[in-house]
């Protein structure tokens, strides 16, 4: 949100930047994001009118650090710095300032036999070369270009050199959205709000999915409900009958293991997520028991945010996931990578598991407000990226009727 705000206003602003680009762990999608950088590139001559227009840009109450090439301001939102460079040193710029610090080191390994130093810039005998995208700068070190969200220094470039980087998901890939919230819960704007907005996002279809009644949201959908919100969607189906419309449930996953609704009532749904958000007090072992118990159930077809973290304070429940991943492969059970900022679960190293084992992960916004979809539908696909996911690993890159057809073959195994 800082990021977006100071670019967005920046741009009012006029201020004299060919680009503004988010840096640093921003970029990488990290879950617990340690500042908010910003890169501009422009002529040396624009330097210092950019670092005076952002020290006056709306929210900045005081400037911290100052020199030629950066600054480091306070806003209502916390710190932000913006570095420079000129555009003949951009690649090499945005390769530094966005890290990781282990991925810059890998690629210093690479400069040095070939005469080279890199530090934010290329040199060579200690005179700059310049690199003017980040594409020169890998083909320089004889390497494809590495997208941001791989540049954690494990096995990144060992896989570049061997030509084995992912085909990785984008945006463009998604064609619906299957974890939203409405006012009929916790949400803040109507169904039909959602529906606009993800219409007015290119979507093919959504699932409106709001808590259980013992949810521990602030509001749920009591079972005496949930034909009145059917009967809403119905109504909707047939006002916008260029989205495709699905009735879904975010039900708890009780202390038992059980559903906080009846099977009766599940099986009216065209989509059933199910989530774990109150931990009782119990050990891993159990924890992963109640997973099962639901992954097994012939009407759950996603589980959501399975490790249930919050980036900075949490990482999530202690789970043995080698044991759920097989579950999940073996009933025909999705996953989810949840984009919304308190989940951004599951993380990358986690993804990448689930898809080793097989697993058919779920993108979605978990949103609550329509304004956020894209937003969070965004850092979803950005925690995607981190786990070296593919647009064939996830289920809503496919049509409306391949995701009806998932949920109806896990139902007809029973």
């Amino acid at each position: 949100m800082l990021a977006s705000t100071l670019i967005r206003e920046a741009r009012r602003a006029g201020l004299p930047a060919d680009s503004l680009t988010p840096v640093g762990s921003l970029r990488r999608f990290s879950p617990d994001i340690g500042d908010v950088s910003l890169l501009g590139i422009a002529p040396l001559s624009r330097h210092r009118r950019l670092l005076d227009g952002f020290a006056k840009l709306p929210g900045v109450s005081a400037v911290l650090t100052r020199d030629p090439a950066s600054t480091t301001v306070q806003t209502e939102r916390g710190l932000a710095t913006l570095l420079l460079t000129v555009p003949e040193h951009a690649g090499s710029a945005l390769v530094w300032h966005t890290g990781s610090r282990a991925h810059v080191a890998l690629l210093q390994e690479k400069t040095q036999p070939l005469g080279l130093s890199f530090h934010d810039t290329l040199a060579s005998g200690g005179t700059p070369v310049p690199i003017a995208t980040e594409d020169e700068l890998y083909a320089r070190l004889g390497l494809p270009f590495v997208p941001p969200e791989l540049r954690e220094g494990r096995d990144e470039i060992v896989a570049a050199e061997r030509g084995a980087l992912p085909h990785l998901i984008s945006d463009g890939h998604i064609r619906g959205d299957l974890h939203m919230h409405s006012t009929w819960s916790d949400g803040r704007d109507t169904i039909e709000d959602m529906v606009l907005a993800s219409r007015q996002l290119g979507y093919e279809y959504i699932a409106i999915t709001d808590h259980s009644e013992r949810a521990w949201s602030s509001r749920r959908v009591a079972a005496e409900d949930v034909p009145d919100q059917r009967a809403e969607v119905e109504v909707l189906r047939q006002r916008y009958p260029a989205i495709q419309i699905l009735h879904g449930i975010e039900v708890d996953i009780m202390h038992d293991g059980s559903l906080d609704f009846d099977d009766d009532l599940l099986v009216g749904f065209d989509i059933v997520l199910a989530s774990l958000h109150d931990h009782g007090g119990h050990d891993g072992a159990w924890l992963t028991e109640r997973y099962l118990r639901a992954i097994r159930h012939p009407l759950v077809n996603v589980i959501t945010h399975p490790a249930n973290r919050s980036p900075a304070p949490s990482t999530g429940y202690d789970l043995d996931f080698d044991c759920l991943f097989d579950a999940a492969v073996n009933s025909g059970t999705a996953m989810e990578i949840d984009g919304a900022p308190g989940h951004l679960d599951m993380d990358g190293l986690l993804a990448r598991r689930a898809i080793a084992a097989g697993v058919t992960l779920v993108i979605d916004s978990d949103c609550h407000r329509a304004e956020a979809l894209a937003r969070q539908m965004r850092w979803g696909v950005g925690t995607a990226r981190r786990g070296w996911t593919e647009p064939q690993h996830v289920l809503n890159t496919r049509s409306v009727d391949e995701v009806r057809a998932f949920v109806a073959r896990k139902r007809e195994r029973g």
